[in-house]
């Protein structure tokens, strides 16, 4: 069991009606069954005095990283759309983080990559977390394979001690165990991972 603090700082990560309703266009499948654990997560860090930050993908209509525009992914977490919204059952109890705003490749919830010139830029959750005094992050959320993984190794670059919940994650695999070989590389990288 993960033991929260006030150094402690729990990221979750788009957990948002795209990914976790069964009707959104880039639907997770367990994505419901792990929504009630990240609410248990939540509310035990917050208890703990840790701060709890959410991650949001909030892109424009067009934009380099969706399929009709050359990129991979079908539209999703347009701004302002249903799609974009955290999912009604989520607790939410911190500030919350954008990227993709302008079109970047918004992954990690610490940095966003510019799909066309490969420039990366930070999002406020560093300074966020920072300003708060947290020397350890704990990552949950939506999608293993893509944005759990960026995350969690990111901050793991950063020199925050890192964990992930894999009891509050669930991944897209695309390809068959694309999750498993994300958990791998996390782990690799010194990322705790954790049944939480």
């Amino acid at each position: 069991m993960v033991d929260y603090n006030s150094t402690t700082a729990l990221v979750v990560v788009d957990v948002q009606n795209d990914f976790a309703d069964p009707a959104g266009s880039l639907s997770v499948s367990r994505a419901g069954r792990i929504l009630p654990r990240v609410n248990v997560q939540v509310e035990r860090a917050a208890d703990a005095g840790a701060l709890v930050a959410y991650t949001q993908d909030w892109h424009p209509e067009s934009t380099p990283h969706f399929a009709k525009d050359g990129g991979i992914w079908p539209v999703h977490c347009v701004a302002g759309t249903w799609g974009a919204e955290l999912h009604p059952d989520l607790v939410v109890k911190g500030p919350i983080v954008r990227k993709g705003s302008n079109g970047e490749d918004g992954y990690s919830g610490f940095t966003m990559r510019d799909p066309t010139s490969g420039e990366e830029r930070p999002t406020e959750l560093e300074g966020l977390v920072r300003d708060h005094g947290v020397s350890r992050v704990v990552v949950c959320g939506l999608a293993t394979d893509y944005c759990v993984n960026a995350t969690a190794l990111d901050a793991q670059r950063l020199g925050f001690e890192t964990q992930v919940l894999v009891s509050a994650i669930a991944s897209v695999d695309l390809q068959p165990g694309d999750g498993e070989r994300a958990l791998d590389e996390m782990a690799a990288a010194g990322v705790e991972v954790t049944s939480g």
